[in-house]
């Protein structure tokens, strides 16, 4: 039979996977020997079980009872008995933190006899009644369903009715009524009076939190987080210990290092005489956890010891929980903590500064998520005016929006399109959508260690908590400020999470320190300062080349300025816009040869000097310059405006523009259904005549022109959109010919390098053919997964790719991430194939994915050469393939 339960001792945090990352970590405190309340853990096979089934796995309930008499043998008390009741916590725990998503019950055993007993033996009546309130309202909404918004307006009616400024106000008997409150509430709510056997209690809470890893907000934050539907939470049952036992009691989150900076030293909250989800939830405001130092010098000395003990073991920011219960310290929670883009880059350099990880190590603990984050602008410092607000800086960035009151609302004014910012007095895990949809969060309260900011700092989201400047009014869509001004909905203003301020209106933004680095060289900060050293480090050690799309000179330096090694892909159809459109257009109108012949003419000296302005920004490195490949009816104005000026002009007995007729026919002529999949591509340049000729002779003369001035050209020919050999055979004996005559006329030698570009199933699956007359594949993998997938990219990512992420079609886009099972198959075959017939064939990818963190793991598990990109993801490029290199991992495989 399956083991379902292990006890503390028994684990460790190897056995995440199995135990959750909570219980992993309490079993690994607990193997440290620190102060960990004793307990057991649920496994996650057990949840996946119950899931699938939507039965208890068979035996899990004796296990479970015989790991709670070992408990209570050890407690020397017994759950829920009524003189001296035995207490316990429930919590979820998944492999992957996913803080407030799933379900927690505290003070399980407690009913309307034990209730008295805690009271005596605590010595503390109104100790007694406020655990067993807790108990009520969590176990009603959570196991039983009932609206967590019907406890807060009962608790807010019985402190209005007190006058009380909050729940510290209460007495006992207070509470002791708030209870029957809370009872009749979950009555009238459920039809079900609330469970006052401890057993029931526990049965009914561990099934709970397995139902929670389904829970809506869980299954968004799954999504956008990337961690498989599949793997289920571990359920972690833990002697109670208890912070709200007077001013000698507390708890508090602390953090071995800021996350929010990365600097050194203790940073975190502390909540006098109060549970951990006081501290959590932002209800009521917490002290800086320097306060405890005060407070009780003992306790943060033991819980400074601790927490060195926890960074040094884990090498990494360590995010603790913890309790004092009378002067005791109890640990109950670490984790690698979340932490901000700057924090992580801060963090990783002062880490193998230190020694604790090596460079290759710290490298692997930065992301190419990250790195863009930094890239993002700042507010210009400079335009900055009076704030409205000021609260705690928990999430660095600049976003500006209309302010919102509530996720739904957020929801729905993103998805037309509008930037907002959520506005909440204290979020709760229910207001993840909108957060989400939000460019920026801001609450009335709460710290750095509080739901709004953990969660904000794990999505990268602005994040601005503990405002005490505003009082906020969700019921009235409005929130007021200290001095007298009024903020309604709609209201656009700016929010600072690095300076944690909030301004009015629209504040200008610049660039930021990172940006100025990585465009100029200019150093800045220690943010700035690490992430050189971090690509630095990445450089040495990739294998993958990272180069850039880049079709005009400009982009071609600003990618060499970021890192680029070359040009992975230099569009020759962008060449041809605006004033030389009507070149193309006299190309397409021509009647006869000799007219064709004239136009490409024309545009053979435009063409030539953009590739010697391109080859000349790039000396030295390769440029890869694709043959024409849209359509040819895309250079021609719209079929329907050219209609109705022709038909208007009939109509009212003038006669149509001789040219405005000539272009319809020609749209006419060259209509197509579905023109993606139609003459495009490398089947235009076997129909049209002159047409690769003309592109082939601009590139061999600048190649010769750069040749004669010093330089060091290295242009290279892609044919497009190639389906069969023949086609790719055809077209570089084109190619050859010209560069043969280019190089008599000029006395140059002109070696171009004659490749194509994979983005046909078809040609994926001929590749060991296709590589016998090609020197290099570049896989094309927009146009691959449309031709995969059978998906017209314009039409379906607004149709139903909602609907698809929503119901677990795919987790990401498959424009954004690679499809590694299909798409990616296909990629390996190719490459695979290729090189068994061409054994140095060079492999390359240019479409977006090339500069997306998770894809270019999977391209150099795969083994290519180079990703290519645009210029401003090349530095993220460079970051991923160095940790790709160095991690082995593909993290598409490792959840």
């Amino acid at each position: 039979m399956a083991r379902y339960v292990y006890d503390f001792q028994d684990g460790g945090r190897d056995l995440a996977g199995l135990l959750g990352g909570k219980g992993a970590n309490l079993a690994e405190m607990t193997r440290l020997g620190l102060p960990v309340p004793p307990g057991f853990i649920v496994t996650t096979e057990a949840c996946r079980t119950f899931l699938a089934t939507g039965e208890e796995p068979e035996g899990l309930w004796a296990d479970v009872s015989g790991h709670l008499s070992r408990l209570e043998r050890t407690a020397g008390r017994r759950l829920g008995q009524a003189d001296d009741p035995l207490l316990v916590s429930v919590r979820s725990g998944a492999r992957f933190s996913m803080p407030g998503m799933m379900e927690t019950v505290l003070d399980i055993g407690l009913n309307d006899a034990s209730v008295h007993g805690l009271a005596r033996v605590s010595g503390d009546e109104r100790f007694a009644w406020d655990s067993y309130r807790r108990l009520v309202q969590m176990y009603g909404t959570t196991v039983m369903g009932v609206p967590q918004g019907r406890f807060d307006e009962a608790m807010t009616r019985l402190k209005e009715a007190r006058g009380a400024p909050d729940d510290l106000h209460l007495d006992a008997s207070d509470l002791a009524r708030l209870v029957e409150t809370y009872q009749r509430l979950i009555l009238d709510e459920t039809g079900r009076d609330f469970p006052r056997s401890p057993a029931a209690q526990l049965r009914a809470a561990v099934l709970a939190v397995f139902r929670s890893w389904n829970a809506g907000r869980a299954r968004l934050y799954r999504r956008r987080e990337h961690i498989p539907d599949d793997l289920g939470t571990a359920v972690t049952v833990q002697r109670m210990v208890f912070g709200n036992l007077g001013p000698d009691s507390g708890s508090g989150v602390a953090f071995t290092r800021d996350p929010a900076t990365g600097r050194p030293g203790l940073y975190g909250d502390y909540l006098p005489n109060a549970q951990g989800e006081d501290v959590v939830s932002g209800a009521r405001d917490a002290v800086p956890l320097a306060e405890l130092e005060r407070l009780d010098p003992v306790s943060y000395r033991r819980l400074r010891d601790h927490a060195q003990t926890l960074e040094r073991h884990y090498r990494d920011l360590c995010d603790i929980e913890f309790t004092i219960e009378r002067g005791t310290l109890w640990m109950l929670q670490t984790r690698v903590g979340k932490r901000t883009a700057e924090a992580a880059f801060a963090i990783a350099a002062e880490l193998v500064r230190e020694g604790l990880v090596s460079p290759d190590e710290g490298l692997a603990r930065v992301s190419g998520d990250g790195l863009v984050r930094l890239m993002f602008p700042r507010f210009d410092a400079s335009a900055t005016r009076e704030a409205l607000a000021r609260g705690v800086p928990a999430s660095p960035g600049a976003a500006v929006g209309a302010v919102v009151f509530d996720s739904a609302e957020a929801v729905r004014r993103a998805a037309g399109g509008q930037d907002v910012i959520l506005v909440r007095e204290e979020t709760t895990p229910d207001d993840l959508p909108g957060m989400v949809a939000a460019r920026a969060v801001l609450t009335g309260r709460g710290g750095k260690t509080s739901h709004a900011a953990v969660v904000a700092r794990g999505m990268g989201k602005v994040c601005v908590c503990g405002a005490r400047d505003i009082t906020v009014d969700a019921r009235a869509r409005r929130f007021t400020t200290r001095g007298g001004a009024v903020v309604e909905e709609g209201t656009v203003v700016s929010v600072d999470g690095s300076a944690g301020a909030v301004y009015p209106g629209s504040v200008p933004l610049v660039e930021s320190a990172t940006m100025r680095y990585l465009n100029r060289g200019e150093q800045g900060d220690s943010t700035v300062s690490a992430v050189a050293r971090a690509l630095e480090h990445a450089d040495s050690v990739r294998r993958l080349e990272v180069r850039a799309n880049a079709d005009t000179p400009e982009d071609a330096r600003r990618a060499r300025r970021f890192g680029a090694q070359g040009i992975g892909l230099c569009r020759t159809e962008h060449m041809f816009l605006g004033e030389r459109r009507k070149l193309v257009e006299e190309m397409i109108l021509a009647r006869t040869d000799a007219e064709r012949r004239r136009a490409l003419a024309a545009l053979l000296p435009l063409q030539r000097r953009d590739f010697t302005d391109i080859l000349e920004a790039m000396d030295g490195l390769p440029v890869t310059i694709r043959l024409l490949d849209p359509p040819l009816h895309e250079f021609l104005p719209d079929r329907t405006d050219l209609a109705v000026r022709v038909a208007t002009a009939e109509a009212t007995g003038r006669r149509p523009d001789a040219h405005d007729a000539e272009l319809l026919d020609a749209v006419k002529r060259t209509h197509e259904e579905n023109p993606m999949l139609g003459l495009r591509g490398v089947r235009l340049g076997l129909v049209v005549p002159g047409l690769v000729a003309m592109q082939v002779r601009a590139v061999a003369e600048a190649v010769a022109e750069r040749t004669r001035a010093g330089g060091s050209p290295r242009a290279e020919v892609m044919v497009p959109l190639v389906g069969a050999v023949e086609e790719l055979r055809l077209a570089r004996a084109e190619v050859a010919r010209v560069l043969a005559e280019v190089a008599e006329e000029t006395g140059v030698t002109v070696r171009c390098p004659v490749g194509t570009m994979i983005e046909l199933p078809r040609a994926a699956l001929t590749a060991g053919r296709i590589a016998k007359e090609a020197e290099f594949f570049s896989f094309g993998t927009n146009d691959l997964t449309q031709t995969t997938w059978g998906f017209s990219r314009d039409d379906v990512e607004a149709a139903f790719f909602p609907a698809y992420l929503d119901k677990g079609v795919f987790a990401a886009s498959p424009f954004e991430t690679l499809d590694r099972d299909g798409v990616g198959r296909l990629v390996r075959i190719a490459v695979e194939e290729g090189r068994a017939a061409r054994p140095e064939l060079e492999t390359g990818v240019c479409g977006e994915h090339g500069g997306d963190p998770e894809s270019i793991h999977f391209f150099h598990a795969v083994g290519l050469d180079y990703v290519s990109c645009s210029p401003f993801r090349v530095p993220v490029a460079r970051l991923e393939a160095g940790r790709a290199a160095v991690t082995g991992v593909d993290p598409g495989d490792s959840r």
